[in-house]
């Protein structure tokens, strides 16, 4: 049985839908990232797992118990946000020891065990000899670890966290993405995580529920989402632009859809359509390979172009193919040893694409919500 269960949960503010049938489960010991644009329903989402909102309907069970009526401090939960909420008068320990001291009288620790409690936790989040100092002593990474490590001190059998890296510049967050999910895998605690950030989902989570509008689009481990998104949206909000529409022309051996710019294959896609069918085409930013020659029989997944962009990145040139004077622009994120055998900008180019970077897609969005195993 999973230890989170979120049943056809919805919520209306004003009349106007914020969450529609949300349903989803967390295993013990399970990081869950809620990621999604803003305005989707994520922080919602988490506020009524939280007991801070509760739903219009729906259910929320943690191992097995309905929580309607289970008031917030006697949920067991761990809350963390975006800005922390760290008391700048208290020193790291006594902001550490705080949820400690703020438990129900007959879970509250005795002196010592507070206190070794708090060490315990300054070696978690390496903040060793941190415990006397201030919060406005502190970067932006190490408020983080205290925060962290505030949350954590209870053992709370769920810990939320609220896009808890958001305050952060591009490069710290970069760096303490893995080192929060260590330390959350460390201790075993099951989590569920709030955040816009793809990179940081992917990263962080071993599951991704990904919402749009209040809905749930997609649910999967981060790498199955990536390589088979489920829905155009999904391929959009994870950085795919390349769609089109087409025509299955065959589903043996691999499905072949037909487009404007050609006739690709797709490796692993099962598409529910008969041949003939209209569909959407999504295909990935990583699946192209330059190409001498697109003359050598087989034309399928060749794509013929101009080179009207190329940005070097260091380990990848990212590259934007145009079709056609008036037709469909396309873009890829080459390797960057790959710059050396491209054409100037604006000089004609061919790219073999991967048939396993080639999706299938229903080309009616609004039908096409799937959990990926």
């Amino acid at each position: 049985m999973a230890q989170l269960e979120v049943l056809q949960v919805s919520k209306a503010f004003d009349a106007t839908p914020v969450l529609r049938e949300v349903s989803f489960a967390v295993e013990a010991g399970e990081l869950v990232c809620l990621l999604g644009p803003s305005g989707c329903g994520k922080t919602t989402l988490l506020r009524i797992v939280a007991g801070l909102e509760q739903p219009d309907s729906g259910q929320v069970r943690f191992e097995g118990q309905d929580l309607a009526g289970v008031p917030v401090h006697r949920r067991g939960f761990g809350l963390m946000f975006q800005d922390y909420a760290l008391f700048p008068h208290k020193s790291v320990a006594e902001n550490i020891a705080f949820g400690l001291r703020m438990a129900p009288k007959e879970q509250r620790l005795d002196r010592q065990s507070l206190q070794r409690r708090v060490a315990e936790m300054l070696t978690l989040v390496n903040l060793v000899g941190y415990e006397d100092r201030r919060v406005h002593e502190l970067s932006g990474g190490e408020q983080q670890r205290v925060a962290l490590a505030r949350s954590l001190a209870p053992r709370p059998r769920l810990l939320m966290l609220d896009e808890p890296l958001g305050s952060l510049d591009r490069v710290l967050r970069e760096e303490l993405m893995l080192e929060l999910r260590h330390i959350l895998k460390r201790v075993g605690t099951t989590a569920l995580y709030v955040t816009h950030d793809q990179q940081e989902a992917f990263a962080i989570a071993d599951r991704v529920v990904i919402l749009q509008r209040g809905r749930v689009e997609q649910v999967g481990a981060p790498a199955a989402v990536y390589r088979r998104p489920a829905t155009p949206f999904v391929a959009r909000f994870l950085g795919m632009q390349n769609l089109l529409p087409g025509r299955v022309v065959a589903l043996t051996p691999q499905p072949t859809v037909a487009t404007a710019v050609g006739t690709f294959a797709c490796a692993g896609c099962a598409p529910e359509a008969a041949v003939g069918a209209v569909v959407t085409v999504v295909i990935r930013p990583d699946a192209a390979a330059p190409a001498a020659s697109c003359a050598d029989g087989d034309r399928r997944n060749c794509l013929e172009g101009t080179l009207t962009e190329l940005s070097f990145r260091g380990s990848q040139v990212k590259i934007e193919c145009a079709v056609g004077e008036l037709g469909p622009r396309f873009t890829f994120d080459l390797p960057g040893a790959a710059a050396a055998s491209l054409p100037a900008v604006g000089e004609p180019l061919r790219l073999r694409l991967d048939p396993d970077g080639v999706v299938l897609l229903p080309a009616g969005e609004e039908n096409s919500r799937t959990d990926v195993q």
